[in-house]
């Protein structure tokens, strides 16, 4: 009787043993499941975004900037040296001459004819700040508005070339005359000229000519 007690212990040991091995974690049958490590899902990758800022100056902006410096400066020097002052020389008859003139104050002749106190100063000011406004506006453009910034190379190579002058000599030389019969525009020089053909090619870019959208995805 001993014997089959015993028996009977051992085979209940083993069976709890079988059950004990038997965990959360291991394969169940008929549930065709197993437990194991959770490895995550790789991320789709992110599409790169639209319009994302680029540096703050590109070297073709550099490039057309320097060039718009050194081609205004060249162009006056050309006519300081020879052109006296307001003589004029036909370019093309009765539409365009070369007249040299000094201007005092903005560009195009604006505010050469007011007088006050210590003008060059306020004048060499003024361009200093509309410097520093078109660099701050430039650092919000995007890579993709072209337009806007080739416009605003043109128009801070126009505004350093005219400072230059104002720094060095107190007035910017003016030359270029365009006028038809006796209506007659305001003089004016390379700077001025880049900085209005830059001041149109962000006007464009606003309103939306050369903008590059990017594509839907289908």
């Amino acid at each position: 009787m001993d014997d089959t007690i015993l028996g009977s212990h051992g085979t209940d040991g083993s069976d709890g043993s079988r059950g004990s091995a038997e965990g959360p974690g291991s394969r169940t049958e008929g549930s065709g499941e197993s437990r194991g490590p959770h490895v995550p899902e790789p991320e789709a990758p992110h599409a790169p975004e639209h319009g994302t800022r680029g540096p703050l100056v590109r070297p073709f902006e550099l490039f057309l900037i320097a060039g718009v410096v050194i081609f205004d400066q060249l162009t006056k020097l050309t006519v300081r040296v020879t052109l006296p002052l307001h003589e004029s020389r036909h370019i093309i008859p009765n539409l365009l001459d070369f007249t040299h003139v000094q201007n005092t104050g903005a560009a195009f002749g604006l505010l050469n004819a007011a007088d006050f106190p210590y003008k060059s100063a306020v004048m060499i000011v003024i361009a200093a700040l509309a410097l520093v406004a078109i660099s701050l506006y430039a650092r919000q453009l995007g890579t993709h508005e072209q337009l806007s910034r080739y416009g605003l190379a043109l128009i801070l190579g126009g505004a350093f070339g005219n400072l230059i002058d104002r720094a060095l000599s107190g007035y910017v030389i003016d030359f270029v005359d365009v006028y038809w019969g006796e209506a007659h525009f305001w003089a004016f020089n390379a700077a001025d000229a880049a900085i209005t053909i830059g001041a149109i090619l962000v006007l464009l870019e606003m309103l939306g000519l050369g903008r590059r959208h990017a594509s839907h995805p289908v």
